[in-house]
């Protein structure tokens, strides 16, 4: 996030205390003076009831006694508190409350002495009694402190909207006048607020003396190098010329410490001054990342151990930097992205107070998985068009995922069946080292033989053909911009046609060519580019995909072709059920192998159909759509369509598979299933009808393609 480098923001003082015991102690001390103050209150107004009932003599009431109430009874109750809150709990806090009253008199001996006493344990019956008692009050007005009338009648009105108990001719208790003080502190807009009773002729006069806050008319903020100016010009305004309102100021602050909490970052408003001129400093905390380190733990104890992982291999994965205001949720993908490595069984990062103050030491805890091992497994293959189990296959492997410590991987796979074998080597490099675009680099050899079926079907003897491919290529990928990722490579295949013996063959049963060379075998050397956008990752999530190939002739005899394939795929939620709807098409220009031709039809494309029943063109288009439901647990159903056409591109294949094997070259098929989440991936179990009145059994493993 950038820093506001050179931005001056021009807040009353908050103090943040150490602990919550420094609070209590605080509380407790003006609660207490406060009930004392209430106990010299209730005297000086029983006082003043005595005096009313043994008067002096008529020629001395006016003057003598008025000056004899005022020396000897306690006129002054001021009322005034701050709290202060720590800061775990600032966001929450009030700025300020009002809660204690404290007595003075017009003798400044009178009030020495008084202040100087302290209730005792026997005054608590007294002091209960005392808050009870009520006292008639004639006139209720609202003053500044040195007792003169408010410039501005806004806030007059504001403190006597505030006021509950406090009403003219109302009787009132020690504790309802404390309440209603309390009410004009929590309005706001004043700073201070004194009631002071004045005995009149028509009885005691309740007055509250107050202090307004400073008119607004400029901000200072310090600290805040993530938060954007723009928020806090936004959150001040309209408060400029105005009164401060500390209410107001409050929500500022619950607003700003917000704003990193949504972010999951280690920030919060620490400080607020107000100074002369109306001038408010925002002093804001942010938690920088000090330093980062990586501790290995044991998978059985959960001890500290060392690691296999060289530690650089994990820091460059993490978004989070020295220097940086931490964040909670950039830290939760910095877990997911080392997680997703492959490497480690378990991932979390422990924040822990740095020895500068302000800053925070993180420490991420790995335990790693076994680095490597044996395996074995089975699948299907599509390519398959006939047989119940002539699509198995089974297959055995060998892998290590963290070569040299470094997260670099290698696969050495066997897959066979009945009619595939796949031999192949890959050695991953998902990040090279010393490049910042995280850069990938595969390297892949692979010997493979494959069903020839998808385009040139079975042979009307009943034999069948397959493809050999010798493929060994290098590729590199990088992340583009946010959810696109691109993939750039060069890649030798040596591949030519095989009959049920193994024995090469340029021609099938109906005299078309197998290669394009007229040989037993095409070679090729072809670029490779594509690009992908990804929405969420979900398979239900819209997808993009966009590849080209382009057969580069180096050699008089290798294959000069240009290839392109696009795939798109959107889904909409609606309600508990999910629109999926998908489109792919390609093209192919130039001289290119009769087994590479686009194949539609079968269990990605059209279903319905056997695999590359439709036809099979140097052009094509399929479009597809399903809604999903959830059933039982993790069984859903599914309903579907799915159409597929070559664009009357058939004929130009060289010798027209499609056309010689009476492939209609578009076609629909629609039906039915169930998918069974399992940790394979979707098992999907599906029945379909065509367009030719044909029904369909269709069994895969995983997304469709």
């Amino acid at each position: 996030m950038p820093r506001n480098d050179g931005v001056s923001f021009t807040s009353s003082s908050f103090k943040i205390p150490s602990s919550d015991h420094s609070i209590s102690q605080t509380l407790a001390s003006h609660l207490s003076r406060a009930r004392h103050s209430a106990f010299q209150l209730i005297h000086s107004l029983r006082n003043r009831s005595n005096f009313n009932r043994n008067p002096p003599t008529a020629s001395t009431h006016s003057a003598f006694g008025i000056h004899w109430l005022f020396r000897s009874s306690p006129l002054l109750c001021c009322a005034s508190l701050s709290l202060t809150t720590n800061s775990d709990n600032l966001s929450k806090s009030s700025l300020l409350c009002s809660a204690s009253l404290s007595l003075s008199q017009a003798s400044s001996s009178d009030s020495a002495q008084s202040g100087s006493e302290v209730p005792q344990k026997g005054q608590s019956t007294t002091a209960g009694r005392y808050d009870e008692e009520r006292v008639l009050i004639s006139e209720v007005l609202i003053r500044n402190k040195d007792g003169e009338e408010l410039e501005r009648k806004d806030l007059e009105m504001e403190a006597l909207t505030a006021l509950k108990a406090s009403r003219a001719n109302s009787a009132l208790t020690v504790r309802e006048v404390q309440e209603d003080v309390h009410r004009i502190i929590d309005s706001g807009y004043f700073s201070s607020c004194m009631p002071v009773a004045v005995d009149t002729r028509d009885g005691i006069r309740l007055v509250f003396q107050v202090e307004p806050n400073q008119e607004f008319h400029g901000l200072v903020c310090e600290g805040a190098n993530v938060l954007p100016s723009k928020f806090l010009e936004d959150a001040f305004r309209d408060a400029h010329g105005k009164v401060v309102n500390l209410k107001r100021l409050d929500e500022v602050i619950n607003s700003i410490n917000g704003w990193y909490m949504e972010r999951g970052l280690f920030g919060l408003v620490s400080g607020v001054d107000i100074f002369s001129g109306g001038i408010i400093k925002l002093q804001v905390a942010e938690a920088e990342v000090n330093n980062i380190s990586i501790r290995f733990l044991d998978r059985k104890t959960g001890e500290p151990t060392k690691g296999k992982t060289k530690p650089e291999t994990i820091l460059r994965q993490l978004t989070t930097k020295k220097g940086q205001v931490y964040s909670m949720l950039q830290g939760k993908r910095d877990v997911d992205t080392v997680s997703t490595m492959g490497l480690m069984a378990d991932v979390s990062i422990i924040p822990q107070p740095a020895g500068d103050a302000g800053k925070v030491d993180l420490i991420m805890n790995v335990v790693e998985r076994p680095s490597g091992g044996f395996s074995a497994g089975g699948g299907i293959s599509s390519g398959i068009t006939s047989g119940p189990l002539s699509g198995l296959i089974g297959s055995f492997a060998y892998s290590h995922r963290n070569l040299f410590g470094r997260n670099q991987k290698l696969n050495i796979s066997l897959e066979r069946g009945q009619i595939d074998s796949i031999f192949r080597i890959n050695y991953t490099d998902p990040w090279i080292e010393g490049d910042d675009k995280r850069t990938s680099r595969t390297i892949i050899v692979q010997n493979s033989r494959t069903p020839g079926t998808l385009v040139h079907g079975n042979q009307h003897d009943n034999t069948s053909v397959s493809i050999g491919r010798v493929t060994a290529g290098i590729e590199f990928s990088r992340p583009l911009r946010p959810k696109w990722s691109g993939t750039a490579g060069i890649i030798f295949q040596h591949a030519g046609a095989r009959d049920e013996k193994g024995n090469p063959i340029i021609k099938d049963f109906y005299g078309s060519p197998l290669t394009a060379s007229g040989k037993p075998y095409d070679d090729m050397l072809v670029a490779k580019f594509e690009s992908v956008y990804t929405g969420s990752g979900d398979q239900g999530s819209s997808m993009f995909a966009f590849n080209m190939e382009q057969g580069l002739p180096i050699m008089p005899e290798w294959l000069f072709f240009n290839r392109v394939n696009a795939r798109a795929r959107k889904g909409v939620e609606i309600g508990p059920t999910r629109l999926l709807l998908s489109l792919s098409g390609g093209h192919v220009v130039g001289n290119f192998s009769p087994h590479e031709a686009f194949a539609i039809g079968g269990t990605n494309s059209v279903r319905g159909y056997e695999e590359g029943a439709v036809g099979s063109g140097r052009s094509y288009v399929v479009g597809s759509s399903e809604v999903s439901f959830p059933m039982l647990g993790p069984v859903e159903g599914v309903i579907f369509a799915d159409y597929g056409h070559d664009l009357w591109s058939g004929p130009n294949v060289p010798g027209d598979p499609a056309g010689a094997r009476y492939k209609p070259g578009s076609g629909y098929g629609y039906g039915f299933g169930i998918r069974v989440d399992s940790p394979l991936g979707p098992l999907r179990l599906e029945y379909a009808f065509n367009d030719r009145h044909a029904k369909r059994f269709h069994f895969g493993v995983g997304h469709r393609n």
